[in-house]
């Protein structure tokens, strides 16, 4: 059985022109579809300024600008050659003085921001506690009871942000609102941890009774 040899150059030269040929309609497609340039000339503008002599004639004309007069303000100094004291003239404080502590850390107040959970050591307490109205409706219909709340008290004794845990009377008018109204103007020595002010939330009931 006889083998054929072929030669590699003989296969080359087979793909040779169609190689050529596709060549040629990919630079033909790419000449077809690529966008046209258009190359403009650059305007290129130039300006002449001549300078022009100015005859003495006219420069003689031409008139200096007018130096502007300052005012002499005269200061008379008076020196107290006898070395005497003036106690004629009043001292006049126009600050006042301040108690404002500048070592003193200004805490800002936001309502319900203070942590439910805050470790103290000293419960707070209220130093100035009104008691609160009675509205007219719940007088009249002979309500009783507690009211109790969960009442938010800062660092410098102040009412932050009042929940109700147990209502007594909601709506306008009732019990509720009634006990907030006085706890909001309710001033507390506030808790202590370490012997410092640290802002909690306390739990307390609110008591009306017509007796």
């Amino acid at each position: 059985m006889n083998k054929q040899i072929l030669d590699w150059k003989d296969i080359a030269e087979s793909y040779y022109d169609k190689s050529v040929s596709l060549a040629i309609l990919i630079l033909l497609f790419a000449f077809i579809v690529s966008p046209k340039v258009e190359v403009k000339p650059y305007d290129r503008t130039i300006k002449i300024i001549d300078a022009i002599d100015i005859p003495p004639e006219i420069k003689e004309r031409i008139k200096p600008p007018e130096e502007t007069v300052k005012p002499v303000v005269e200061i008379v100094i008076v020196e107290d050659l006898d070395g005497e004291e003036d106690d004629d003239i009043e001292i006049i404080e126009t600050i006042g003085v301040t108690s404002l502590d500048p070592y003193k850390e200004i805490q800002e107040k936001i309502f319900g921001s203070t942590d439910k959970f805050a470790i103290y050591e000293d419960e707070p307490f209220p130093i100035r506690n009104p008691a609160p109205e009675y509205s007219v409706f719940a007088k009249n219909a002979g309500i009783e009871g507690d009211v109790i709340l969960q009442v938010e008290v800062f660092t410098d004794g102040s009412v932050g942000a009042i929940e109700i845990l147990k209502s007594l009377m909601s709506g306008p008018g009732g019990l509720d609102e009634a006990a907030k109204k006085a706890v909001r103007t309710w001033e507390f020595s506030p808790a202590k941890s370490g012997g410092k002010p640290v802002a909690c939330w306390v739990v307390f009931p609110v008591s009306f009774s017509l007796q």
